[in-house]
């Protein structure tokens, strides 16, 4: 054997020795969130997984695995310390205890409340008071119509009506199940938008014209980590670090402005 063949071979042996010692974790994402996040071909897709993704290249010691989930499980596995992180929870310390720490945001959304257009021949601009007498849809587990929405609910001044993802969701509001639909704006009009390519959505029927009735607030999404492992994940310390740090100079750089324009631009 050469020199050169021994140096090459030892270079191999000390890749795969640093790749073998590198901590396995699995970060779970949303599996009914489009655009943000969801499973495609049996596959994690969207904007967070390929912000989350970069973010972990820039990471060292860690081999991450991103699986989907449905959101109601994944919060779940918060909950019961089973579940390292999950993407893309909005910051609630109040009605999920268990979610912390949080990171560095991931994006910001818009989140508003779309209804049948027949609905609004006259203005519902307040919420949610101008929405008493109407059936909500909401995505599983997702919180989103703040404090005074909640107890709106409670009182029975409105229903509020989950489905599992946004897909079935819209669905709903087409054919008049619901009266209208909480989420992001981008996540409401990209599913509407794939639905309608896809021939599942026919604008034709009575319920079946949608327009945004008013803008609810806006929120943060981050990855979000147990706070229930009683120290299962030793490395939950560094990798935290690690991931912000990542964020923060993917940040600076402009990279996260980047990825986000080459996935709307292409999707």
């Amino acid at each position: 054997m050469t020199a050169r063949s021994r140096s090459l071979l030892i270079l191999t042996l000390l890749c795969a020795s640093a790749r073998a010692a590198d901590i396995p974790v699995t970060i779970y994402a949303d599996a009914g969130y489009p655009p943000y996040s969801y499973e495609k071909n049996g596959k994690p897709a969207g904007l967070y997984y390929e912000i989350v993704r970069a973010a972990a290249s820039h990471m060292h010691g860690y081999q991450v695995d991103i699986r989907t989930v449905p959101w109601k499980r994944g919060m779940a596995l918060l909950r019961t310390g089973t579940g390292f992180a999950l993407y893309p929870p909005y910051m609630n310390t109040k009605d999920e205890p268990w979610t912390w720490p949080y990171s560095l945001p991931l994006y910001e959304e818009k989140v508003v409340a779309v209804c049948r257009k027949t609905l609004l021949a006259t203005p519902r601009k307040r919420w949610p008071e101008d929405f008493y007498g109407l059936t909500i849809g909401n995505n599983a587990g997702f919180i989103v119509g703040g404090a005074a929405f909640d107890k709106a609910v409670r009182a029975g001044l409105l229903r509020m009506e989950e489905a599992r993802d946004s897909e079935t969701n819209i669905i709903k509001l087409g054919i008049g199940r619901i009266d209208c639909y909480i989420n992001d704006r981008v996540s409401i009009q990209w599913t509407l938008n794939q639905l309608k390519a896809e021939g599942k959505y026919d604008e034709g029927g009575t319920h079946a014209q949608l327009a945004e009735a008013t803008q609810i607030g806006v929120e943060q999404a981050f990855l979000g980590y147990t706070d229930r492992d009683n120290g299962r994940y030793a490395y939950k310390t560094d990798f935290v670090k690690q991931f912000n740090d990542a964020l923060y100079q993917m940040k600076r750089s402009g990279e996260t402005d980047s990825i986000a324009r080459n996935f709307f631009k292409t999707h």
